[in-house]
Parts: structure tokens; sequence; C-alpha cells
């Protein structure tokens, strides 16, 4: 076993933990002040206050945390995690004053990407996939949906999931959800005939990513400009006899139907929201849905950030992801996401805290396994180093605080 001692603060400290937190309940820190906290195998099994500690003799190994705070390990519930290369090229294209649909429509985007990983061998792939992984798990990342879409062709579209499950096998540590994305624009070979590209979507994509076990979710881009409430729907209707839950991309163009077609479907979360209004705040409300709002993409694209403050207030259990992905947030630093939370979006430093952790988890249906430290959960958490308190982590927001990242009870040396 091990123990941890001489921690400040241990935040998100839970003995029951199974639901996201929703509205005011996102302000609640969950803490325990000068503690210590033990870890047996992959699992948490325990904490107290440091005047409770027992024998550290009881301990094969005793981390001392120096007065640092504990908190849980981020769960980024949407990433595009895997591509082939990168899309500089296009953020300069962005500096010059091109938009997002603008560069699209030149042949840029989505389907720069998924010519490059075309032509990208599964192996080189995932050597590519597996160091941008690493990199975030040594940022503090232990939970992560990936998602496909850069395929966009069964066979690369195979090829992208099998590089995710391998992923998965290669770092135990981090638990991994896979989503397939085939619905993430229409594939070149369908220009102009859309409605043929989902034919075969769900005629030949869905079958063949079922046959190999490859998907968690099913995910689709419901925006203007790429697939239509109703092209939607009939995607999702079509994964649900596969076992696949929704997680759905809305509103990140325009107030598309998205969420609408989303809770409809029961979606485990939608996904951007950059644009959404009352009416969308509302059907969440009634609805069991993540609202997972992505600030990263706001600031790389100048978009405008999504209402999270505004969706607290009525309730609801906002999540925060990176979307980590070559060409609108080629970043998956979710202490990043987590500062954005605070600075862009006016959520407090621990509401963010909460919606980079515990909501994140929520919006891959991870909750009995990660987001919180609870006893019998994964022991995914970091240690930082001694800081004033806990909003001096957003605040100082390019300051290294990590001290130590423990994932399933691995301390993390890469």
């Amino acid at each position: 076993m091990l123990l941890i001692k001489n921690i400040g603060a241990i935040y998100g400290a839970r003995h029951e933990s199974l639901s996201p937190l929703r509205g005011i309940e996102m302000s609640d820190d969950a803490r325990v002040d000068d503690a210590f906290l033990v870890i047996d195998g992959e699992r948490i099994s325990h904490w107290g206050q440091m005047a409770e500690l027992p024998s550290e003799s009881d301990f094969q190994r005793v981390i001392d945390a120096r007065g640092g705070l504990v908190i849980p390990a981020f769960c980024d519930s949407h990433t595009h995690i895997v591509y082939a290369g990168s899309r500089e090229g296009e953020f300069c294209d962005k500096i010059d004053g091109l938009s997002y649909e603008e560069i699209a429509s030149r042949g840029g985007g989505i389907l720069n990407s998924a010519d490059r990983l075309h032509d990208t061998s599964e192996d080189e792939l995932f050597r590519q996939a597996i160091a941008r992984v690493r990199q975030v798990m040594a940022k503090g990342t232990g939970t992560l949906e990936i998602k496909s879409g850069y395929g966009l062709t069964v066979e690369d579209e195979i090829k992208m999931l099998r590089v995710i499950r391998r992923i998965a096998q290669a770092e135990p540590s981090l638990e991994v959800r896979s989503t397939f994305l085939g619905a993430h624009a229409v594939g070149r070979a369908y220009t102009g005939r859309q409605k043929e590209y989902v034919d075969m979507l769900v005629a030949e994509m869905l079958p063949a990513v079922a046959a190999e076990g490859l998907a968690d979710f099913v995910d689709v881009f419901c925006d203007r400009g790429f697939f239509t409430v109703e092209e939607t729907a009939r995607i999702l209707e079509a994964a649900a006899k596969y076992g696949m839950r929704p997680k759905i991309h809305a509103n990140e163009l325009a107030i598309s139907g998205g969420v609408q077609v989303g809770v409809a479907h029961n979606a485990v979360s939608v996904d951007h929201l950059e644009r959404m209004g009352a009416e969308e705040i509302e059907t969440l409300v009634n609805s069991s849905t993540i609202p997972t709002m992505l600030p990263g993409a706001s600031f790389f694209l100048g978009m405008p950030y999504g209402p999270a403050r505004d969706s607290v207030a009525a309730g609801l259990p906002v999540a925060l992801a990176s979307d980590y992905n070559p060409g609108s947030s080629p970043s998956g630093c979710m202490r990043f996401v987590w500062a954005l939370g605070c600075i862009k979006m006016r959520l407090s430093p621990i509401q963010a805290l909460n919606a980079v952790t515990v909501n994140g988890s929520a919006a891959m249906d991870c909750l009995d396994r990660t987001g919180s430290i609870t006893p019998g959960k994964f022991a995914s958490l970091i240690i930082t180093n001694p800081v004033p308190s806990l909003s001096y982590i957003p605040y100082a927001y390019t300051e290294p605080w990590i001290s130590r990242v423990i994932l399933k009870g691995r301390d993390l040396t890469f």
C-alpha cells in the first residue's frame, strides 16, 4: 500500500460520487485539510487527517506531499488526439483572417487531416498519437475520450479506432473511451453526395466498427455546413442497435438543433455549445445529458465561449474538455482549460475544477471509477507543489505546479 502524507488539502474527497455536480453543487470543494491518503493497488482506500495517521511502517511506500494539494486527475471528455501530422499552415491562414468555414471550403480543415491520415500507416499513426497521449498524461489527464473522424472511409475509420484500442492497451493506467465519429464530415469521394455518404456510414461503417467492438460511443457533427438534424437522428438510431450511445458535436457554428436531437436520443453529452440560447439550456435542464464546453477551441479560433456561467445558474452539470485536435485546438493541456474556465467563462476555480474532473468523467460515463477522490475509485490524482491556495493554480496559469501525477496507483514517469 502507498501512503501520501502531509497533504495541505484534498479537493474532491467524496465518500460517494456517482452523479455529476449540478448548478450550485459545482461550488462544493469536498475538502479535507491537513490530510493523508492511502492507495491500495490501483484504488483509493481511504483518507483522514494527519492527527489520525497510522504507523508509517504499515505501508510499503510513503510520499511526502510537503503541504501540496491533492486533486483528482483531469477527465478530458472530448479529444481528437489520433491524427497524422499537423496543420500549422492553416494556423497562418487564421492569422491572415480566414474563418474556420473558409479554410474548410478551400480543402483544409477536417478533409486535410483525412488526406494525411489516409497516407499514414497504422503503426506510424500510433507512434504519433501515443507521444501526444503521454504528454497529456504527464500534465495530469487520467481519463481520456478519443474520437475517430479523420478517416471518412470504412478502412481509415477502422484504422483510427484500432489505434485508439492500442493506446488503451499500451497505457493501462490511463482510462480510455473510444468514440466513432464517421460523421465528422463528408469524405472527398462523396463530395456533393452527402445522402449517399450517410447511407454508406449506416450500411457499412457502423457494422464494421461494431463487428470489432471498437467504439463505446457514436458522435455526429450536427452543425451548419455539416450534418442535419435528420441525418444525425438517422445515424444515432442506427448506432443504438449496436449499443453505441451518442456524444454530439453541436452549436459550434450556429444554433443547429444538435442539442435537441442529442437529448432526444439520450446523449451522454452534447459538446461545443459556443452558440447556445435559453431554449437549449431549458432542453438540457430537463435531461441527463452533460453540456460540455470546449474553451480551447474558442481561444484558438477567436469564437465565443460557451455560456458556462448561465448554464451553472440554471442548474446544469457543466463539463469542460480540451477538444485536442490539429486544426482548432492543438493542445490537450487541461490545466489551461481549467484556467480558461475561470478567466473567460467566469466560473469559480472550484467550479472549473469540478468541470474538468467529476463532470468530465460523467460525460464519459466513467463516474463509477474516476473523477473524484472516492474510496474504491481508481487512484488517479495529482499532487501539487505547495501553493497558496487552490485559486492560485488557474490564476498563475503558466506556472509549473504539478509535483506528481499518479494514475491507477502508478507514480507516473516517462
